[in-house]
């Protein structure tokens, strides 16, 4: 959902409703028109269809009741349901979670936002929809259902000249037609909590009880790679549904005020944050484990016994990764149909806020734990590299460039390459024929150090002329370094930079943001590897390569990974440091 985020996660189908290749694609990947269903100006007679069946909200609430209610659209079981529905005549409406831009004259496009009525879902990757006049192949994976289907159209707010909303159709909703709404929606929250917990127990006893139970297949620590702190989650999400149980109006659902119990575990919910790093390791433990004939008749063996549906284990341990992008999803909707009067509207909106942040914090983790591959990989180009491993105590490169390095005693000026890491900065030199290859020099810890800006003119310590200097100065050694930058802007964008960096260390602090020895070993020794191999230095994707094999929806090239692969909202500025890396230190030799 947002990346999806939104943790840099890809909207994934648990369970592909046909093990065949899916009807609309041809063999080679390549789209095909599939007959949608044809539905004349004068509409279906819906009263013929639904007799036998019942009414189109029994069906659509036998539909709500299914176990993936608040899934992504394209699960098995609700894809099924989907059909169901537009074969009974029924309307069914999806709302747009990403931009989709085509020039294909028979695909769709909208906007993150719009709402298109599914028209044919018969195809698990690209459906068949209708916006106003246009009609087109669209892809699952970029849409959610909408949790009021039996919200009228007119309701949404419309579009008119100048892109501006037509407010007088949007406050036309009756207050009773609102209430109803909101009913909808805390329903859906409270029942989606219900079915996750007994997910998450399914897990805890029919998987991981059964396997520490054969100590002669796994060791503690496949176990823990496997299912990460899904006990901590499955512990946590228990006390939740217990606090939204406590706030939950069974007499008139709308009037519930759930807002608060978000609040109170926002902080519980970063536990998220440490599965979802793990949730690619995982997956490769898996992929390799099910190499082998006995670990996959052993994890089938454990789903039969705990009487779970129809899905492989990696299936089961992504729902808590979607299941933290959903948050936000959820309290957005629910917020649209609170009123500002309403008792839980300022619980409700802050709540939003909240799991907005907590699904950013986690995908800013995502981003730091993928980078320390990169930091890996650059110091296994630097020659004659000295010492402990960058990554024993830093996980973030905060700013490079060249400076002039004055040292005592006799106030020498060298030319060095400096690279700050949270925690220390690292001193290069360049070779002299060829400038691409560094060498290691030495490395400061920015733990003991304060910077201090220096006047042009004199110095007194050093006794020298300098222009657009600083220094760092130890406070225990009372050891001084002098830098001097070659303009004065860089000079600001040095001081500016060891600021962010003193901010990045104390925002890892508060937020205990740390890299496991594993992780840290893992990232060096795939660089070592492509180090001796004499590969050029590029990283690698081993988690999406992973997950681009799997029975899920294959995305259109137009669309940006990144986008993709984003779990919250705002999208993080891209960071122009390592392209000055790879300029001046490029991965090869």
């Amino acid at each position: 959902i947002t990346s999806p985020v939104a943790f840099d996660i890809l909207p994934l189908k648990l369970h592909p409703f046909s093990q065949s290749t899916p009807t609309g694609l041809d063999c080679v990947g390549c789209r095909r028109r599939i007959s949608a269903p044809v539905i004349t100006d004068g509409g279906l007679d819906k009263t013929a269809l639904t007799d036998d069946v019942g009414s189109e909200e029994d069906l659509y609430e036998d539909f709500r009741s299914s176990n993936h209610r608040y899934g992504h659209a394209g699960g098995g079981g609700e894809q099924l349901a989907i059909n169901e529905l537009i074969s009974d005549g029924s309307v069914v409406y999806a709302e747009a979670l990403w931009d989709h831009v085509t020039m294909d004259d028979q695909e769709l496009g909208f906007k993150a936002g719009d709402v298109i009525e599914v028209m044919d879902a018969t195809n698990k990757e690209w459906w068949w929809g209708r916006i106003l006049d246009s009609e087109g192949w669209f892809p699952a994976s970029f849409v959610r259902l909408r949790v009021n289907q039996d919200e009228p159209m007119e309701d949404y707010p419309l579009k008119v000249e100048g892109g501006k909303e037509d407010d007088s159709r949007r406050f036309g909703m009756g207050q009773t037609t609102k209430d109803q709404m909101r009913t909808n929606v805390i329903n859906e929250i409270i029942s989606t909590e219900r079915d996750y917990i007994k997910h998450l127990k399914d897990i805890c006893e029919g998987y991981i009880k059964q396997c520490r139970k054969r100590a002669d297949m796994f060791t503690e620590e496949q176990l823990r790679t496997i299912f990460g702190n899904i006990e901590d989650i499955y512990r946590c999400q228990k006390k939740f549904v217990k606090a939204l149980e406590k706030k939950f109006n069974k007499d008139h659902p709308h009037l519930s005020e759930v807002g608060s119990c978000f609040l109170e575990y926002q902080t519980e919910f970063q536990i998220y944050s440490e599965y979802c790093n793990n949730h690619p390791n995982a997956c490769l433990e898996l992929s390799r484990l099910t190499k082998v004939n006995k670990y996959v008749y052993f994890f089938e063996a454990c789903r039969l016994l705990q009487k779970m549906i129809d899905i492989s284990l990696d299936g089961f341990l992504l729902t808590p990764v979607q299941k933290i992008c959903k948050y936000p999803l959820q309290l957005a909707e629910l917020l649209k149909y609170t009123n500002p009067q309403h008792r839980d509207f300022k619980d409700v909106e802050a709540a939003l806020n909240a799991m907005k942040n907590v699904a950013r914090l986690i995908n800013e983790r995502k981003r730091r734990l993928e980078n320390i591959d990169k930091i890996a990989q650059w110091q296994s180009s630097i020659e004659d590299w000295e010492g402990e491993d960058v990554l024993v105590r830093s996980s973030e490169l905060i700013y490079s460039g060249e400076l002039a390095k004055i040292s005592h005693p006799q106030a020498k000026s060298q030319q060095r390459m400096f690279f700050l890491f949270d925690h220390q900065l690292v001193c290069c030199k360049k070779d002299l024929l060829r400038r691409d290859i560094l060498y290691y020099k030495s490395r400061i810890n920015m733990d003991d150090m304060e910077i201090l800006d220096v006047e042009d003119g004199k110095d007194k310590d050093f006794n020298i002329s300098v222009k657009n200097a600083f220094k760092l100065h130890c406070r225990d050694t009372e050891e001084v370094h002098l830098f001097c930058a070659k303009k004065p802007e860089q000079k600001q964008r040095w001081l500016k930079a060891f600021e962010n960096e003193r901010r990045q260390v104390q925002l890892d602090q508060e937020t205990g943001f740390s890299i496991t020895e594993v992780q840290k070993k893992q990232a060096m020794l795939n660089a070592s590897k492509q180090h001796h191999a004499g590969k050029p230095k590029a990283v690698t994707r081993p988690y999406y390569d992973f997950l681009m094999r799997q029975k899920h929806p294959t995305l259109p090239s137009t669309l940006p990974q990144q986008q993709v692969f984003m779990l919250a909202e705002p999208k993080r500025k891209p960071s122009n440091f390592w392209q000055n890396i790879s300029r001046l230190t490029p991965f090869r030799k």
